[in-house]
């Protein structure tokens, strides 16, 4: 259900943006979403949806763009981007490693008329 408190911000927060550039609907909101932030795209879709009813959002599009992972290795002392399937430094296959990416979950951009 956390999908529908970060909609409902989500949704203020274009509706502010579009009413002071001075835009009559906004057709599509792209998300940058880290691999950890336990937000699913489609549920945004389906809040969205239900929430955005007789506002200038009626019908947005909801487009979510992965962040990749990044890690420093405490290890190695180098920085990578690796996936959720292999976590661990690429270079020294340690596990021991600080997460310096993956959380975001944040509006790049949106697109209006």
């Amino acid at each position: 259900m956390h999908e529908m408190e970060i909609t409902s911000h989500i949704l203020k927060e274009t509706l502010e943006i579009a009413k002071k550039h001075h835009a009559k609907k906004i057709k599509k909101i792209t998300l940058a979403l880290g691999p950890f932030c336990g937000f699913v795209p489609e549920c945004i879709q389906m809040y969205m949806d239900v929430i955005s009813q007789g506002t200038m959002a009626q019908d947005v599009q909801i487009i979510a763009k992965t962040i990749p992972l990044k890690i420093r290795c405490n290890t190695c002392q180098k920085e990578a981007e690796i996936d959720r399937l292999h976590i661990e430094c690429p270079y020294c296959h340690s596990t021991n490693l600080k997460r310096l990416s993956g959380n975001e979950c944040m509006i790049e951009s949106i697109e209006v008329e």
